[in-house]
């Protein structure tokens, strides 16, 4: 009875050690980091709006104190940061939070913290998008949490770098050439994790192209990205050298590399980026 009473007392000392160790484990699960967002005269800027995608934060929006600083506890891995601030350029970027050493700031706690440091340019962000959607020609873009939903006129896509594809629909037995903008370099202006930011959980990104009939198609943002991918995806606003009609416009989506046309989506009203995480 005894060995019992001695072997149940080592077996719950084992369990509450190995408590206690999970718990040091999960306190010790994130790193502490600092945001330090600097004008080019090396000035901390109070009030930039901070996004780290996976979010680290229940509130997608964080801001930077008076000097410029945001504290987070992150888990370590690689995030998209996107620092906004009226008056600057805007800055998209990848950052790597790894447990440090050595550093010259450390917690109450006595622990490392990193910072990394963020300089944003005098500027507007300029870009030709306006939110929320304002006409019904307007193409609208849904791209939480990387931006606000926003919207392009038909004039402001005039005014982006267009490309020509060749397309062969199949349903007419006909080629046909579309002048348009690479649904990548859309993406790219409302900080889709496009490029280098393309790896990880950012591979579960998928986009919903919506026509005005209630018709959509689905892409993983892989296929979207030239740097990923062979295929074109983009958004036509011209076909065989003239304005599509109102049976087709005044936006289509295009996928050149498709056997059939059945993702080739006319009267495009809007793009979504979704997670399947």
């Amino acid at each position: 009875m005894r060995a019992k009473v001695v072997f149940t007392f080592r077996l719950l000392t084992v369990f509450a050690v190995t408590l206690a160790a999970g718990n040091l484990f999960a306190q010790q699960a994130t790193i502490p980091v600092v945001i330090l967002v600097n004008d080019p005269t090396g000035t901390g800027v109070p009030g930039a709006i901070i996004r780290v995608v996976p979010s680290s934060s229940p509130s997608p929006k964080m801001e930077t104190d008076g000097k410029g600083k945001l504290a987070l506890d992150l888990k370590p891995g690689g995030y998209a940061l996107f620092v906004r601030c009226p008056g600057f350029k805007s800055v998209a970027t990848h950052i790597d939070v790894v447990e440090t050493k050595m550093a010259e700031t450390k917690t109450a706690e006595g622990r490392n913290v990193q910072t990394i440091p963020v300089r944003v340019e005098v500027g507007a962000s300029g870009s030709p998008m306006v939110s929320p959607a304002s006409a019904k020609d307007d193409l609208a873009v849904f791209d939480y949490p990387y931006y606000e939903p926003a919207a392009l006129s038909p004039a402001a896509f005039k005014l982006l770098p267009h490309i020509t594809v060749t397309f062969h629909n199949s349903h007419t037995n006909a080629d046909e050439t579309y002048s348009g903008v690479r649904l990548a370099d859309i993406l790219t202006k409302f900080n889709a994790p496009l490029g280098s930011e393309l790896r990880g959980e950012a591979l579960g990104i998928y986009v919903v192209a919506t026509g005005s009939d209630g018709y959509s198609a689905v892409l993983a943002l892989a296929e979207v990205d030239p740097a990923f991918h062979s295929g074109e995806v983009i958004v036509a606003d011209e076909m065989n050298g003239k304005p599509l009609d109102a049976h087709s416009g005044p936006f289509k989506l295009i996928v050149t590399e498709d056997k059939r046309p059945a993702r080739s989506v006319r009267n495009l009203v809007s793009i979504e980026l979704k997670s399947a995480q």
